[in-house]
Order: structure tokens, then sequence, then C-alpha cells
């Protein structure tokens, strides 16, 4: 077997949610980044997907990102699509240009924004800041000079305490979703980036989970709608607020090993 460029890691671990012969949908926990980097050469999402999928992903190489199409933070929870073959990753990625996959949010926030629903329309800039000598921290600025960036959003339930908030980035800029629910006076509980300093510690966690993406299959042409729970580290959070889970709420949730 030829030597594999991104060392496998089986102490990672990840839910599969959906999958096939050129494709798997997975949840990655909280706190763990996306893809190796600086600081995180071993103990990333990809890193545990080598330990099991290493040489089917290997054979896409890093001309197709070893499978990636799409990343999440590395404080945010939820679904994320991995490639499995050539033809999954390029029509994938296409569908993610064409705009064409829908991904949704769920954000515990420390208050609901005046309209219920609505679409924000802000354009963010990536800056780039150093923290020392040796890293540098990447964050969003919302200003004209960036790029356009469009979230949907609407808001599930709100108490005097807090608000969930269902978002739906059209776009997928850096931070989108956490800049843009900011930028409406509804700053996502545990978000030490941005939003009020007051929320920084209202939860042990950024409280934002990817649980919803929905596209059509570049291979099989089939839909894919996949769904998950919600998640079980912020359900103590969730009813501090004393709001519901909406996992529960919603009759069309599949089931979920989270349940």
């Amino acid at each position: 077997m030829p030597a594999l460029s991104i060392e496998p890691n089986e102490r990672v671990t990840f839910g599969i949610v959906h999958e096939d012969d050129d494709l798997l949908v997975v949840r990655k926990p909280p706190g763990v980044v996306t893809q190796p980097g600086v600081g995180h050469e071993h103990d990333t999402l990809l890193n545990g997907l080598f330990a099991r999928y290493g040489a089917r992903l290997q054979q896409l190489g890093q001309k197709r990102d070893f499978g990636l199409v799409h990343r999440l933070d590395r404080e945010t929870s939820g679904l994320v699509i991995v490639a499995l073959s050539a033809t999954a990753y390029d029509g994938l990625c296409a569908a993610f240009a064409a705009r064409e996959i829908s991904k949704y949010y769920w954000a515990l926030c420390h208050k609901a924004p005046r309209e219920s629903s609505g679409v924000i329309k802000r354009a963010i800039l990536e800056e780039e800041r150093r923290k020392d000598r040796y890293t540098a921290e990447k964050r969003g600025v919302l200003s004209s000079k960036g790029k356009p960036a469009v979230t949907a959003y609407r808001v599930l339930e709100a108490s005097p305490l807090g608000a969930l908030i269902e978002a739906r980035p059209v776009t997928g800029r850096l931070h989108q979703v956490r800049l843009h629910l900011d930028s409406i006076g509804a700053g996502i509980l545990g978000d030490k980036l941005y939003g009020p300093t007051r929320t920084n510690s209202a939860s042990h966690r950024l409280a934002l989970h990817a649980h919803r993406i929905a596209f059509d299959h570049p291979v099989s042409a089939g839909r894919v709608d996949v769904r998950t729970a919600f998640p079980k580290d912020l359900r103590r959070v969730l009813r501090a607020l004393e709001l519901g889970r909406p996992d529960l709420a919603d009759q069309d949730s599949t089931d979920d090993a989270e349940a």
C-alpha cells in the first residue's frame, strides 16, 4: 500500500450519518479542526477519516483536498460532506459554486433579533492577524471591500433568556453565520471571537451546530437530505434558556443516534 499523505488517527472520532460508494456525510464533534494545519497536524477530522478511508481519500489526492469539499470551524459541530470518488468531488464542488447545496445551522443566541425572519446581505472581508511569531488567526470583518455574503434566518423559539435561531448561509464566507447573526443583535453564545463580551462565557463552547444538509447526489442524482439531533453537549444550555429541542418539535426530523 502506498504511503498516505495524511497521518491516520483512529482516536479522532466522528459519526457517519450517510454513506454510499461515492460520498459520506459525517458529524464532526466540536473542538475538532477539519483539516491539518499549523498546530494540528495529527488530530483533525481528516486524520480520523484517513484511519478508515485512507486508501480512497489518498487516490483523490491533494488536488481534490483528499475529499473535503467544505469545512466547519473548529468550535462548530455538525455535518460535513466528504467525497470518496473524483466524480463526486467534482460534482459537489460545482454544486457548492452554483449554491445548490443547502446547509442549515442551529444557533443559540443571547436574544432574538428585531425581525423574526429575514435575509442578511453584508459583505465579509477575510483578515489575518498574528497571534504570536509562529501563528496567525483568520477572522472575518463586515466590509464593503469584502466578498458578497448572504444568510437567511428564522427565529425558531425565544424566551426572556435567549433565542434559538436556524440560519441558512447561501454563500460560504469565513465565520459567516457568526458574523451575520451578531450584526443583527443576536450574537451566538460562547463565541469568543465575535459578539458581546457578556455572551463569551454563556456557553461552554460555541453554541452553533450544522444540523441539516440537502443536495442532489452528484452521481445518482437522487436527493440526499440528512439531519441530526440537537447535540447532547448543548442541551443543558438550551434548557437554561428555557427553550425546547427543535429536533423533537420538527415532525420531519429523522431519528439519530444521539436522540
